[in-house]
């Protein structure tokens, strides 16, 4: 078992080489020298599932299995890959300084990722675009995003699941009718034609296949966050090969394998449940009771890659995430006090100008 390396030496300059997203291979900064990523590796031939069973029973064979280097902020948790030569740096996702550590991190084995397709200032410009939408932030913190501080490219951990399942279920099915009455309305007799459901029992059974349930392998952003980051085109995955992580940071999962498959049951469990609804038809559905079989689960191990900003203004962290590959922005949504408070004035004095208005010429 080795420890996973994501430095490569320029061959013009011996400078490190980094992953440029523009360029989609490798480039040195100091020289300009480019070099492309060849295919290779253990998975060159395509990306494959890895059988859930088999990992749970700790069997896996040693090539799927890495060890990597990893510093673990005092303040959110997060496990995260720095430079070898950096002695310390900030959390990226919460402005914490850290302290680099000496931990060795042993896990499965990234299958596959997304390599970032947005450059930093893509990313920076998209989080102006996004803040400068909001009207009621501090300007300190738009200020902040307008200076050009570095922003941090990082690959968050993520589970995928597919899994063969089958249903059987019992519930009602509604049939919608009317019946028409006769009712007193202001000392009138009337009619009114009041709904009524019929329900007769209904039970069957449906089946559907799952193909990479997604779910976050990490506890370091709020999921309001990463909820938000979506969609991912997870067809343009390409077999893990550190030499796209040169020049970022990778995050270690910290949501078990199988923590991670019972959030993606939860997953499975509502669209069968749509499904279900759907089989039983009517006007109305009652689902009473659903038994599901679930076989052949396999999973990958996945990084997608996300652009931070993270800083401290007047005591609190705020954090900005943007999707690395669609450019897509999420955030704390900072709030101005005194931005609030002038036009909750200005509302005021408008409504009072409208009320002389309308005391004097009513």
């Amino acid at each position: 078992m080795t420890i996973e390396d994501h430095r490569f030496p320029c061959d013009q300059c011996g400078s490190d080489l980094r992953f440029d997203p523009g360029a989609g291979q490798l480039v040195c900064g100091h020289c300009g020298n480019a070099e492309p990523i060849e295919d290779g590796g253990p998975w060159a031939g395509g990306i494959s599932e890895i059988d859930f069973d088999q990992a749970l029973r700790n069997l896996l064979p040693i090539q799927d299995m890495e060890v990597t280097r990893v510093s673990s902020c005092p303040n959110c948790g997060a496990e995260v890959e720095f430079d070898p030569e950096a002695h310390s740096a900030e959390c990226p996702f919460c402005a914490t300084p850290v302290v680099k550590g000496t931990g060795e991190n042993r896990h499965i084995k990234p299958r596959a990722l997304l390599p970032f397709q947005l450059s930093e200032d893509a990313a920076r410009d998209a989080m102006i675009a996004w803040l400068g939408r909001l009207w009621f932030a501090p300007n300190g913190v738009q200020e902040y995003a307008r200076k050009g501080r570095r922003m941090q490219g990082i690959y968050v951990p993520y589970w995928t699941f597919d899994a063969d399942t089958k249903s059987r279920y019992r519930g009602e099915r509604g049939t919608v009718y009317y019946e028409t009455r006769r009712v007193m309305r202001d000392g009138k007799m009337t009619t009114q034609r009041v709904q009524k459901v019929r329900w007769r029992p209904a039970s069957g059974r449906v089946a559907r296949f799952f193909d990479d349930v997604l779910v976050l392998a990490s506890t370091s952003l709020p999921k309001s966050y990463t909820e938000a980051l979506p969609p991912w085109d997870l067809s343009a995955l390409e077999p893990y090969r550190p030499e796209f992580i040169a020049g970022f940071r990778a995050e270690a999962y910290t949501v078990d394998l199988d923590q991670g498959f019972g959030e993606a049951r939860a997953i499975m469990d509502r669209q069968i449940h749509r499904d279900v609804k759907f089989d039983i038809g009517g006007d109305r559905q009652r689902v009473h009771n659903v038994e599901t079989e679930v076989s052949a689960v396999t999973f990958k191990h996945i990084l997608l890659p996300v652009w931070m900003a993270a800083y401290k203004f007047r005591g609190k962290t705020y954090r900005f995430v943007v999707n690395g590959q669609t450019g897509r922005v999420q955030g704390e949504r900072p709030y101005s006090a005194w931005k609030i408070a002038f036009a909750v004035i200005a509302g005021l004095v408008v409504a009072a100008a409208f009320g002389y208005v309308a005391a004097v010429y009513g």
